[in-house]
């Protein structure tokens, strides 16, 4: 029977594998067979499971999705009660949940941000948000940082400030320019004439990237002063991912236009949200509302699992829980700077999102696949391989971030010991 079972799992493993190699993506089928990755099957709270049923603690986190873990409940059942009804919407009718999670939002975004509009993913809430402040403005000039990340549709993909994701598309969006993170010189120089900038409260993507305490402020002063619009890109950021409702909260500045995504539906359906200012919105669609729509953008489905993940994410206090939570993984990430030193050139952070830089990104290609080996999923930053980030649920404890530390702690020994001191 074992060898049976043994058989079936081998036989799902290959058949799963060749779909991904001969219809999906051949390269990344490969590079994740050598890295050991196995086929999922179910998830629960912090943990994914294999087709061999091996559990993984899981410290990628979907890149930001799964704020509520994997499955939570409450929402699921919300959803399960939704589907039974009616799951996307007829677009003739007004709908409940859409309206409901519109003023939910309102509710808890900063300051006056109070219009929604819904789509289904972080690029297109940026795309969205990207659309609604040149309209606005009646300017045409889009300022954002380098290393910045916010998405790979077309506009998105221009504001970006990573060349290799970029350059094998141009010509791409015209009318953007790209200024350091963190540099209020050089973006004064930059706003005049500007419809917006746009900017991540913290660069996760970018190596998690905090900028220097003010910068935030500093950035909306500017904007006021060069009429330009102030983007906040909250979608890896934003929900209490930072310990924060939303990172720009740790400054207490209010942007005109701010993306949400990832977390917004707790994992479970994807949704993606661009909430703005009455007057911002009314300025660029007060006259003409279908000028930008989503057929499938605030669906009664979705909506429904962002009602229910805003409630779990106050019922349960995971915002508090991240700042607490994070302060001890950050710590505990420190160990890691102070035993491996080699290995390990610094770490940083804020609140659940963590970094811990490499001094060369060669040893990434040992750890990351140790870990995967010993039960623990982490990641490169999508910007800066020199950078493995700790992005575990908000629902995660402290014996969890103990475990994914000992695991990590493991596989920089054997980074060590295999590559030796690499230089940057």
């Amino acid at each position: 029977m074992m060898a049976q079972e043994s058989q079936s799992r081998a036989a799902l493993f290959d058949a799963v594998y060749t779909a991904y190699k001969e219809f999906l993506n051949p390269p990344l089928a490969r590079f994740m067979k050598l890295s050991g990755a196995g086929v999922e099957t179910h998830a629960r709270g912090c943990y994914v499971y294999d087709h061999t049923g091996k559990a993984y603690l899981d410290f990628c986190g979907g890149y930001g999705v799964f704020t509520l873990g994997y499955q939570h409940p409450a929402v699921v059942e919300a959803v399960r009660r939704q589907l039974d009804r009616m799951a996307l919407s007829s677009r003739v009718f007004f709908n409940e949940q859409t309206a409901a999670l519109a003023k939910a939002l309102a509710d808890i975004a900063p300051g006056d941000l109070r219009i929604s509009f819904f789509s289904n993913s972080g690029t297109e809430a940026v795309e969205a948000a990207l659309k609604l402040a040149r309209l606005s403005t009646k300017r045409v000039h889009i300022v954002s940082t380098y290393n910045g990340y916010h998405g790979k549709t077309m506009g998105s993909l221009t504001a970006t400030g990573r060349d290799l994701f970029r350059d094998k598309f141009a010509p791409l969006v015209p009318e953007f320019e790209h200024v350091p993170f963190g540099d209020l010189e050089a973006l004064d120089r930059a706003l005049p004439n500007a419809a917006a900038f746009i900017v991540e409260p913290i660069q996760c993507e970018g190596g998690v990237v905090v900028p220097p305490e003010g910068y935030l402020r500093g950035v909306r002063a500017l904007c006021d002063q060069h009429g330009a619009l102030l983007i906040a890109d909250e979608v890896q950021t934003g929900l209490g991912r930072t310990g924060y409702l939303w990172g720009v909260d740790s400054e207490q500045v209010v942007p005109d236009i701010m993306t949400a995504a990832k977390g917004l539906s707790g994992g479970v359906v994807p949704i993606g949200a661009t909430i703005a200012k009455t007057d911002v919105w009314m300025r660029a669609f007060g006259d003409s509302p279908l000028l930008h729509t989503s057929t499938f953008g605030g669906n009664p489905l979705a909506c429904t699992a962002g009602l229910a993940a805003l409630e779990v994410l106050r019922s349960e206090n995971l915002v508090e829980r991240a700042k607490i939570q994070g302060a001890y993984l950050l710590e505990a990430a420190g160990e890691l700077q102070r035993r491996f030193p080699e290995v390990v050139a610094e770490v940083r952070g804020r609140g659940l999102v963590v970094g811990v830089v490499l001094r060369h990104e060669g040893y990434g290609g040992v750890i990351i696949p140790e870990c995967l080996k010993r039960g623990l999923t982490v990641a490169y930053t999508l910007n800066q391989q020199r950078v493995i980030r700790l992005e575990p649920p908000l629902i995660v404890s402290q014996a969890d971030i103990d475990r994914a530390l000992a695991i990590l702690a493991e596989a920089a020994a054997q980074a060590r010991a295999k590559l030796g001191a690499l230089s940057a």
